[in-house]
C-alpha cells in the first residue's frame, strides 16, 4: 500500500523579505466599511433608481448615463480622503465631483429626494439626519487642492481604461 503524505504548505512568508504591499483600496459595499457609508451608497443607488425610472422610462436597473453616474458616485464614496468619517457631500469642504457629475446628481436629487419621504423613509430621514453631523477637519497633509487633484486624476484613468 501507498502510505499517505500530507504535504503541508507554508504561504506565510518572512516579513523582513516580504514587499511592502499597498493597503487595499476599501470598498462602499465590504463589510468591513463603515454601516452609515453603506447606508449612503444604498440612498443614492435608491435616488437614481427613482430617478432614471421616472425620467428616464427605464422598466429595470438603470439607463447607461444613470449607470455611468453611478460608477462615478460609487468610486469617489471609495476614495473619500475622510473615510468612514466621511460628511454628507453637502457638509463636506471637499468637492470631488466634477462639474458635469455634480450637477447631475443635483438634478437626481432635486427630484428624488421629496419623494424619498414617501418612499424610502427610513432612508430619508436617515440622510437628514447624516447630513445634521459636523464635516471632519481635512485629514493632515492634505489640501482641497490636492483632493481635487486627485479625484481629477481618478477620473481621467477611468475614461481611459
Amino acid at each position: 500500500m501507498a502510505a499517505e503524505v500530507e504535504i503541508r504548505h507554508d504561504w506565510r512568508m518572512d516579513e523582513s523579505i516580504a514587499p511592502a504591499a499597498k493597503p487595499a483600496t476599501r470598498k462602499v459595499h465590504d463589510k468591513a466599511r463603515h454601516p452609515r457609508l453603506a447606508r449612503e451608497l444604498a440612498t443614492i443607488r435608491t435616488m437614481a433608481r427613482m430617478h432614471c425610472r421616472d425620467l428616464h422610462g427605464t422598466p429595470e436597473g438603470l439607463c447607461e448615463r444613470c449607470d455611468a453616474l453611478m460608477d462615478y458616485a460609487t468610486r469617489r464614496l471609495d476614495r473619500c480622503v475622510f473615510g468612514d468619517d466621511k460628511p454628507t457631500c453637502a457638509n463636506c469642504k471637499v468637492h470631488c465631483y466634477n462639474a458635469e457629475n455634480r450637477e447631475a446628481v443635483r438634478a437626481m436629487m432635486r427630484y428624488a429626494g421629496p419623494r424619498m419621504l414617501l418612499r424610502h423613509p427610513v432612508l430619508a430621514v436617515a440622510h437628514i439626519i447624516d447630513g445634521r453631523r459636523p464635516a471632519p477637519e481635512l485629514p493632515k497633509g492634505k489640501s482641497q487642492a490636492s483632493v481635487a487633484a486627485d479625484a481629477e486624476r481618478d477620473e481621467q484613468r477611468a475614461r481611459s481604461a
